[in-house]
């Protein structure tokens, strides 16, 4: 079994990719000129103290060969981040190539895909589907015509009767609901109050119009 585990292992592919490595290794040496500039500039200080020191105690040529030596340091730390420079901008590009590289095979897996629904979608296929669309528009087009020319002049003003009845009742149905309290039923005397005024009404303009008919009556014989 522990051979059987073993090659399953290794059947599984990596996804660490030779790209990857060869950025971790730009990074890594990156840091190492760092740790290399740092250890340059504590002894570039370390130098200029002791040089200080000699001269001091008045030992010039010592001083001035620590001064040398500072100077020939300090051409290797401009060297160093010079290096470190063209690493930082090597391991930029190196990235950036692995997006794009990325983005091609996305491009490319995206275009396979393309290409399958092209290969599925036949033209000729499709002329013909649009062919029966249209021929199918058509035809119920002359469906609609054939049965509006079936329809005589009562046919259509029995259409246009409906019509007139369902928009009525769509107004009945939004009249407002009739009050189902009851009316309050008035008083006799006003009601015998208000016929007697209906009475007088009446007689004063019977009485104006024989007036008036005797009037013309008068002239009349004159």
């Amino acid at each position: 079994m522990g051979a059987l585990f073993g090659k399953s292992r290794k059947s599984v592919p990596s996804r660490v990719t030779d790209q990857d490595k060869a950025v971790l290794q730009l990074k890594q040496q990156r840091d190492r000129l760092k740790q290399y500039q740092k250890r340059i500039e504590l002894q570039l200080e370390n130098d200029r103290l002791l040089a200080k020191k000699c001269l001091q105690q008045g030992r010039k040529d010592r001083a001035k060969l620590l001064l040398r030596k500072k100077k020939y340091q300090e051409s290797l730390l401009i060297n160093a981040d010079k290096q470190l420079e063209n690493l930082e901008k090597l391991a930029s590009d190196l990235e950036f190539a692995q997006v794009e590289l990325k983005v091609l095979d996305g491009l490319k897996q995206g275009n396979a895909a393309l290409k399958k629904v092209h290969d599925m979608l036949d033209i000729n296929e499709v002329e013909k589907i649009m062919d029966e669309t249209r021929e199918g528009i058509e035809k119920q087009q002359e469906i609609d015509a054939i049965l509006t020319d079936v329809l005589t002049t009562q046919d259509e003003e029995d259409v246009l009767a409906e019509l007139d009845a369902l928009e009525a009742e769509e107004q009945r149905a939004q009249l407002p609901d009739v009050p189902s309290e009851e009316l309050p039923i008035p008083d006799n005397n006003e009601v015998e109050v208000e016929a007697d005024e209906e009475l007088d009404t009446k007689a004063i303009k019977s009485a104006k119009l024989t007036e008036k008919s005797k009037a013309k009556k008068v002239l009349v014989e004159a």
